[in-house]
């Protein structure tokens, strides 16, 4: 019998950024018992590097803006392939869970009359995004954890979650072990809330961190539960592409916001080229005006380069492949041009954007406020993930909410800028809230003790298999993943290069089962790297089987053979199961038809 520890939580929440905090705090206030797992320290979630701010129909800035607009925005953001019940509930909600920020003491920028402040961002038709400058996400996190440590949850730091733990049909708990020496512990819950991100590691370029390695898809996947939409994986339009070292980087749409504007290389604003006819008005505009943005009776006008992410995307591929690429292969991003506007444009800017300010005077020896950035596609964030019930955040497995990035559902086909902070509060919270209610109504499961020892033994496989031979370890075989989602399952996508990167994937997976680290458990990152490789795997060959089957492209997917939307695919969900013989088991799934006032609300929007 393998030595671990047992800790004992009526809700167990996996992952410490703001979905998980949300969900601690909430699951706490009802009274029950709470664990926190962080694969990091606590404070180093991802959600720290959202910068842009909080999609939210408070209308501050702009009084024509109301949940409605939100939902419409939303909806049509996400193809209409999205779970209308959540995007319904997100847009009003999410008014509600900023105030209550504000009122823990979360610090937003003011308007002149002292209320938050809001500004523009793609996809949504009105000034929208409360923000704090350009590190929203930091405030966030900075807020949450001071209003949660006062609220009795037990964190477990640096803890990596291997395995959950099921009782018949249902989820009562999760083996892990700690990241510094290796030692497993069983986690014993009535409930577990999976509140882990993305799945950004599984691509070469990205801005997200070292922790979004698929965990909760995969450890949610092999435990019975299904997985929806993950063929809709967005690259953010703007991140870093030199220097090497920092390529991927997040640059915040925020700079776009506070009207940064693209260039190519012949100095020409290229995003007028390719304005969907949906969005303009065909009167005349100039760069400086934007295009008009015309929503049902109300207008606005917007920036081209504010267009959604996936267009964005497109655009600057499209820029670069024709040959009119700045000299890292990516385009320019200007925000110093508004010092012919601004009277103190320099201090505007670094007042604006701190971060972005800094991120470039430091990594890249670029000062913003005088010459252009270089930016390009970098793989951002996953609209597929663990499908849930929209009002309690439950998975199809009993017992296993998610919450944030790794639940699906909100963001159908493509994810609005700003929306993803306003999810994680409000999806964090009722996850906590139906999973203390679960856990109070159901109790604590039985820990099957055989369970335990199975994911105890195969997690220290790779460290008995220590001298092997296996094609270059851990770090090799992971790049190896990278590269190839990178280069035939990335922004643009085609039947052939999807059927290699299967095939591929197959062959990685045969030298991944049998990977070989030198060491023991202490101290031993190429130990942490091989067992990535499991969730990593998991969720690109979920992502490959998607893109191939879903024979159009809309939203973040695209494919060069299927060259637009098909209306039999705008009703199609695709759903992804662990089948009884280990294999992945794909089906398509007819979109639930929409309540007629909310269809009514679309149709009133344009």
């Amino acid at each position: 019998m393998s030595e671990y520890s047992t800790v004992e939580h009526d809700v167990l929440v996996i992952g410490a950024g703001g979905a998980g905090l949300r969900a601690s705090i909430e699951a706490a206030a009802q009274g029950v018992s709470v664990g926190l797992v962080c694969k990091s320290l606590l404070g180093k979630a991802h959600t720290v590097m959202a910068e842009g701010g909080v999609a939210a129909a408070l209308g501050n800035v702009d009084g024509r803006d109301s949940w409605e607009v939100h939902f419409a925005d939303t909806m049509r953001g996400g193809g209409y392939l999205n779970n209308w019940r959540m995007a319904e509930l997100h847009a009003k909600e999410a008014p509600d869970r900023v105030r209550e920020l504000e009122a823990w003491g979360a610090l937003m920028d003011r308007t002149p009359d002292g209320r938050i402040l809001q500004r523009n961002f793609g996809g949504h038709a009105y000034p929208r995004l409360a923000h704090v400058g350009d590190r929203t996400g930091l405030e966030m996190i900075r807020t949450l954890q001071d209003h949660g440590i006062h609220k009795g949850i037990d964190v477990h730091m640096e803890v990596t979650i291997v395995s959950l733990l099921t009782d018949g049909d249902r989820v009562v708990g999760a083996v892990g072990y700690d990241r510094e020496r290796g030692r497993f512990r069983v986690f014993r819950a009535g409930a577990v809330v999976m509140a882990t991100g993305g799945i950004g590691k599984a691509f070469l370029i990205t801005s997200n961190s070292w922790e979004y390695t698929g965990d909760g898809h995969a450890l949610a996947y092999h435990a019975g539960a299904e997985l929806v939409d993950m063929e809709f994986v967005q690259f953010h339009p703007t991140g870093m592409v030199w220097p090497p070292s920092v390529q991927g980087i997040l640059v915040t749409e925020g700079v776009r916001g506070e009207g940064g504007v693209l260039k190519n290389s012949e100095g020409r604003r290229f995003m007028f080229d390719d304005i969907p006819p949906l969005y303009k008005d065909q009167t005349a505009d100039t760069p400086e005006e934007g295009w008009r943005y015309v929503t049902g009776d109300k207008e606005a006008r917007r920036p081209p380069e504010l267009l959604t992410r996936d267009h964005v995307a497109r655009c600057i591929l499209r820029e670069v492949r024709e040959g009119r690429g700045s000299p890292h292969g990516g385009v320019f991003l200007d925000i110093a041009w508004i010092d012919e506007k601004v009277s103190d444009g320099p201090a505007h800017i670094k007042r604006k954007l701190p971060g972005m300010y800094h991120q470039f005077k430091e990594l890249a020896g670029i000062d913003i406020t005088k010459e252009p950035m270089e930016v390009g596609p970098t793989t951002h964030y996953a609209m597929g993930g663990i499908r849930v019930d929209a009002d309690t955040q439950m998975s199809s497995l009993p017992g296993l909410f998610a919450a944030g990035e790794c639940a699906a559902g909100l963001h159908g086909a493509n994810r609005l800028g700003g929306n993803s902070l306003s999810d994680l509060l409000v999806f964090g919270r009722r996850a906590g809230l139906h999973a203390a209610e679960f856990a109070s109504s159901h109790g604590r499961g039985t820990v099957d003790a055989g369970q335990v020892e199975t994911a105890v033994r195969e997690a220290l496989a790779p460290l008995e298999r220590a001298g092997d031979a296996n094609d270059g370890g851990p770090y090799y075989i992971m790049q190896s993943v990278q590269e190839l989602m990178q280069a035939k399952a990335g922004i643009i996508r085609e039947e052939d290069g999807l059927r290699e990167a299967l095939d591929g994937l197959r062959d990685i997976a045969r030298k991944a089962a049998g990977v070989a680290v030198n060491g023991n458990r202490d101290f031993n990152p190429g130990w942490h790297t091989a067992l990535d490789l499991k969730n990593i795997l998991t969720v690109a060959e979920a992502v490959v089987r998607a893109a191939r089957e879903r024979k159009e492209s809309r939203g973040a997917h695209s494919r060069t053979d299927y060259d637009g939307k098909d209306p039999d695919w705008g009703t199609v969900n695709l759903v992804l199961r662990k089948g009884e013989g280990g294999e992945m088991d794909l089906r398509r799934e007819a979109v639930p038809e929409m309540r007629q006032e909310l269809a009514d609300i679309i149709q009133e929007q344009g």
